[in-house]
């Protein structure tokens, strides 16, 4: 294998003239070492389905001898899997190496992963063996495991904390025994971009035999450069990426999947090198590990992070409507994020805001643009998430602030094992009136009680309780959503009791819909059946 040369002008390499990086999956073995990351049986298999639907070529399904559990998911992975390779995970020892062959013996495509430390520390502290007893290790299970696999990779653990004439040894050794794929790791996260590429350059230059092997990178994030390391280790001449989806991995996690292979597929121009990866399914994948982990994308991850395509300053979203180029550098469908989204908040601006009206169907005057972008700055600056709705409210609210036609005077709530009711009394058009109602609980005894003081047809959309602080103590935040006739309407409200938050919310949302109904002198509410 021949060292990728320095970068040429850009243009200067077509796809098809671009050298093949191997994808190599670990979200199933290193991802899963996340504490508290374990996925069941039927979720690995799941997720194999998935990763074989993106193309991903290699997918090490596990650690074998780790558990029973272990060894039948590699199993049952290697039965399923028809296009990619199905890979296990084995230590130095026989019997793991033994154990991973009867687990991928199934598989149309299997390889054997053994790995050895080779670093001073490592083998001082881990091992308890001198360098010539690894070199002989080294040997001995390569070759045992090419002879039970037609496929086998080898790790040097903590290569980068290697010394270099010593690694260089135990590179020749392994694939002197067999080893078609020799996996160069940075364990610890702990090498840098420029010497990543020189260790690799160093190999395959030094080393009988480097050019008939493929060279891979296994890249950790403890200091945040596992991609940048795992790019700069195939510009060395690595021809495979070691990776997990979102990043997952132990300690601080691996390199990123939709990274990586996004970075390769957005900079061709200059990374003349291409996967085989399918990334419309990259989303897909990224949120059904989310889900089976419970390990949360971050927002403001790259590729896959629920903002990774959301706009919100005025400056880039009067940018995007005129140029997505201007602050996309990659189209969100070809990672299947679906559309690009211009997210309403305090930070956008006038051009947006006008976008967003007409996408709503209202077309304002200038005036009447300049008086509802005023009200809808002011309520962003109060909340962090503004809707559709509460920006049809803005415009739709012909009715001064605070001219509300119904307010919560009282609440008495009574709930527990033996049954929930409300005691509400509201004050209509001026008028206080009572009611009691029970419901399946004690929210539902509250809304029950409004609806027999103030009848409606308006069906409830949404409701949803936000704590504004931390402690029993913290004000409940309320968001309720009514829709009627086509018409909807939000409501919002904040207190220490969650019931009293709940019914001033719902209220505050009648009254908005009460509002936008009429369009004449109000009537009084019970006479007018609303």
């Amino acid at each position: 294998m021949s060292v990728q040369s320095e970068a040429s002008p850009e243009g200067s390499k077509t796809a098809s003239t671009s050298e093949r990086v191997i994808i190599f999956d670990t979200t199933m073995r290193d991802g899963e070492q996340s504490p508290g990351a374990s996925m069941s049986l039927n979720e690995k298999l799941e997720l194999a389905k998935i990763l074989e639907e993106m193309r991903v070529d290699v997918i090490e399904a596990g650690f074998p001898i780790a558990s029973n559990g272990d060894f039948e998911a590699v199993r049952r992975i290697s039965q399923i899997v028809t296009e990619s390779t199905v890979c296990g995970l084995a230590r130095a020892g026989a019997k793991d190496i033994e154990r991973c062959a009867e687990a991928i013996a199934p598989a149309k495509r299997g390889r054997i992963h053994t790995f050895l430390s080779t670093s001073p520390v490592h083998m001082k502290w881990k091992l308890n063996k001198a360098p010539h007893e690894v070199l002989e290790l080294v040997t001995s299970s390569v070759t045992l495991a090419r002879n039970l696999c037609g496929e086998v990779e080898w790790s040097a653990e903590d290569a980068t904390r290697t010394e270099r004439d010593f690694l260089r040894r135990c590179v020749e050794a392994a694939i002197k025994a067999g080893a078609a794929t020799i996996n160069i790791p940075d364990t610890v996260g702990y090498t840098y971009p420029s010497e990543y590429t020189e260790i690799f350059r160093d190999l395959i230059e030094h080393v009988p035999g480097a050019d008939t092997v493929i060279f891979s990178t296994h890249c950790h994030n403890d200091l945040g450069l596992a991609v940048a390391n795992s790019l700069a280790g195939v510009q060395g001449g690595a021809r495979q990426i070691e990776c997990a989806v979102n990043g997952l991995g132990e300690r601080a996690g691996n390199a990123a999947l939709e990274e990586v292979v996004m970075a390769l597929k957005v900079r061709a121009d200059r990374l003349h090198f291409r996967t085989g990866v399918v990334s419309e399914h990259i989303t897909r994948a990224s949120r059904y590990v989310s889900a089976i982990t419970g390990f949360p994308v971050q927002y403001n991850k790259a590729i896959v992070g629920k903002n990774a395509f959301a706009h919100e300053s005025g400056i880039h979203q009067d940018g995007m409507l005129k140029n997505a180029e201007t602050y996309e550098i990659m189209r969100p469908e070809d990672v299947g994020q679906g559309a690009t989204n211009l997210v309403m908040g305090k930070h956008s601006g006038r051009h947006a805001f006008r976008e967003k009206l007409q996408a709503l169907g209202y077309e304002l005057g200038q005036n009447a643009l300049d008086e509802a972008f005023q009200r809808f700055k002011d309520l962003a600056d109060k909340k962090k998430h503004v809707y559709d709705e509460d920006i049809i409210a803005l415009v739709d609210d012909s009715l001064a602030a605070g001219a509300e036609r119904i307010a919560v005077q009282r609440l008495r709530v009574i709930a527990g094992t033996e049954g929930q009711s409300a005691e509400l009394t509201l004050v209509v058009d001026g008028e206080a009136k009572s009611a009691q109602s029970s419901g399946d609980g004690p929210v539902d005894a509250v809304f029950n009680a409004i609806r027999k003081i103030a009848p409606h047809e308006a069906e409830l959309r949404l409701f949803q309780v936000h704590a504004v602080t931390e402690g029993t103590d913290a004000q409940a935040q309320v968001s309720v959503r009514l829709e009627e006739g086509g018409h909807i309407a939000t409501g919002h409200a904040a207190d220490t009791d969650t019931l009293t938050a709940s019914a001033k919310a719902y209220v505050n949302a009648l009254n908005n819909l009460v509002q936008r109904r009429e369009k004449t002198a109000p009537e009084p509410l019970i006479a007018s059946g609303f």
